[in-house]
């Protein structure tokens, strides 16, 4: 791998990278907002760990003094984990919180750029961003859809967030060519619902899924590609009583008079108090569920491109 001034790759993620052995990215945003210290970085190190029982490397990665830690260790995690005022960086930040120098904690699409920029094909998330609910009116989609059209990268998550529109979220990723396949399921997963009335190209075989990515990445260039997986049954919220809480959520909104870009976390703050935490709990779940899936998935992804 050439040298990169931007990036400082562990010497742990550069010999599998040199090697053609599986690696999978992870964010560090997940640790600066997780729960509270020690559970943030305990959470960080036990992804880590699910990526590592499947035969994988995790890479975590997070902005240190003015450059991309690729493969942060324990000691920064932890650092991470402790520190105070940590901004969160989507892609739009990347340069200015670059620039400044000091530390940046690095959401979906502020993880994917540099995780290309390395050379690590796979990306591990619980849940996408997308289109809001009521877009129509605040124009509020997330950065990570607009991200997906520019980066060549595989990203395992459990679908997007069950307070988006998933339908318009679907549709904004068609019209922008990014696939979405669903792992032994033919409908898109809703974060902690196990699935949506979204339809998505199901796939049973992650096999098979790494040489569709592939595939993509020759004939249509460089796309995201989205491998979602539901969370495990026995983790899973029902969804009926998700999509009560956000309709009773919305309508609370508007006799409050909240608008734009404030709906989305009153909702989270809404399915937090109607599910007694135990949102937080299947959070919890569905990070370690796609982790083990991302792993696996790099794992079928590095004997594919052996064969190539």
């Amino acid at each position: 791998m050439s040298k990169d001034p931007l990036l400082v790759v562990s010497d742990e993620v550069r010999t599998a990278l040199d090697e053609q052995r599986p690696v999978v990215a992870l964010e560090s945003s997940l640790i600066v907002n997780g729960p509270a210290y020690p559970a943030n970085a305990e959470l960080g190190l036990e992804i880590e760990k699910a990526v590592r029982d499947t035969g994988a490397v995790p890479a975590t990665i997070g902005i240190v003094d003015g450059r991309f830690v690729v493969g942060m260790d324990a000691d920064l995690v932890d650092r991470f984990a402790t520190g105070k005022g940590i901004p969160k960086v989507s892609a739009r930040d990347l340069g200015p919180v670059l620039a400044r120098g000091g530390l940046g904690a690095t959401t979906v699409a502020g993880t994917v750029v540099p995780a290309a920029r390395a050379g690590i094909p796979v990306f591990s998330t619980a849940g996408i961003g997308g289109v809001h609910r009521r877009a129509q009116e605040t124009f509020d989609v997330s950065a990570d859809l607009l991200q997906f059209t520019r980066t060549r990268i595989a990203v395992v998550c459990a679908g997007a967030k069950s307070i988006l529109d998933l339908g318009l979220t679907a549709e904004y990723l068609e019209t922008a060519g990014v696939p979405v396949l669903g792992y032994g399921t033919d409908r898109l997963p809703a974060f902690y619902v196990r699935e949506s009335d979204v339809p998505v190209n199901r796939v049973d075989d992650l096999r098979v899924a790494a040489r569709a990515t592939r595939l993509h990445w020759e004939v249509n260039g460089d796309r995201t590609v989205l491998l979602t997986a539901p969370i495990d049954e026995a983790d899973a919220l029902d969804g009926d009583e998700i999509e009560r809480a956000i309709g009773a959520a919305l309508d609370e909104a508007d006799q409050a008079g909240v608008r734009g870009n404030a709906i989305s976390p009153f909702l989270m703050r809404a399915l937090t108090q109607v599910t007694a935490g135990r949102s937080a709990a299947a959070t919890r779940a569905v990070l370690l569920s796609t982790a083990r899936v991302a792993g696996e998935f790099a794992v079928a992804f590095s004997a594919v491109r052996s064969e190539a």
